[in-house]
């Protein structure tokens, strides 16, 4: 598992030897897009939307690539502010997974479509409080909806892929409302654009960015939305 931040030789070598990463399930094909979603002739201004699913470097990433996506922000969501902190959810007792807080142009790219990316790409959705080589509550598959709205796409689309048995195995993702979301440490903010050649960003998440390049080429954009630079 990653040894907050300092990621171990074995465990490499064993997630090299397992020939899994987060999305791997889905990272050869192109998923169905939710069949239900918002047109965005009736969405206004920006969106946001916070997702879980694993080391927040990966997702932060990935999202960073793709269209109409305008800031992403690694961060802590599900449980309370005052153990928001990178060594206090690391003990696996605070409640919060490791997320991502997306703003998007719902113009340029919708809630559903996010969530197809986000099934397909940024993380396995059928593992149980793990991804890849890290493992406990804070690394699970949850979608926090900030609407009524929100969660009735996210739920009917995992309905959706369940009854059309996109994975072998069941999708375990949560979804629950979105109570309080804050920003990790500033040594964590575009950690994947910064560190490229980190051992750990190179097996686990660089495939990521080079999955929504290959199977979703329309949504992918070569420059990232780096956070330093969407203030």
């Amino acid at each position: 598992m990653r040894n907050r931040i300092h990621i171990t030789v074995l465990a490499l070598t064993l997630a090299a030897v397992a020939g899994r990463w987060a999305g791997a399930e889905a990272i050869d094909k192109v998923i169905p897009p939710p069949a239900v979603d918002t047109p965005a002739a009736e969405m206004a201004g920006t969106e946001t939307a916070v997702l879980a699913g694993g080391c927040f470097w990966g997702l932060q990433g990935m999202f960073e690539h793709v269209k109409g996506v305008t800031r992403v922000v690694a961060g802590y969501a599900g449980g309370t502010k005052a153990t928001a902190h990178y060594e206090m959810v690391g003990t696996e007792r605070t409640g919060h997974a490791e997320s991502v807080q997306i703003t998007f142009d719902p113009h340029q790219v919708s809630f559903g479509q996010l969530l197809q990316l986000y099934f397909a790409v940024a993380h396995d959705p059928t593992e149980l409080n793990r991804q890849g080589p890290d493992s406990g509550p804070s690394y699970r598959s949850e979608i926090f909806f900030e609407s009524p709205t929100q969660q009735r796409i996210a739920e009917a689309y995992v309905a959706q892929l369940t009854q059309a048995k996109v994975f072998s195995r069941p999708i375990v993702t949560k979804i629950e409302p979105e109570k309080g979301f804050y920003p990790a440490e500033d040594y964590h903010q575009d950690f994947l654009i910064h560190n490229p050649t980190y051992p750990y960003i190179v097996r686990n998440d660089l495939p990521k960015v080079e999955a929504l390049k290959r199977v979703y080429p329309q949504l992918y954009r070569p420059t990232p939305v780096m956070l330093a630079s969407s203030h």
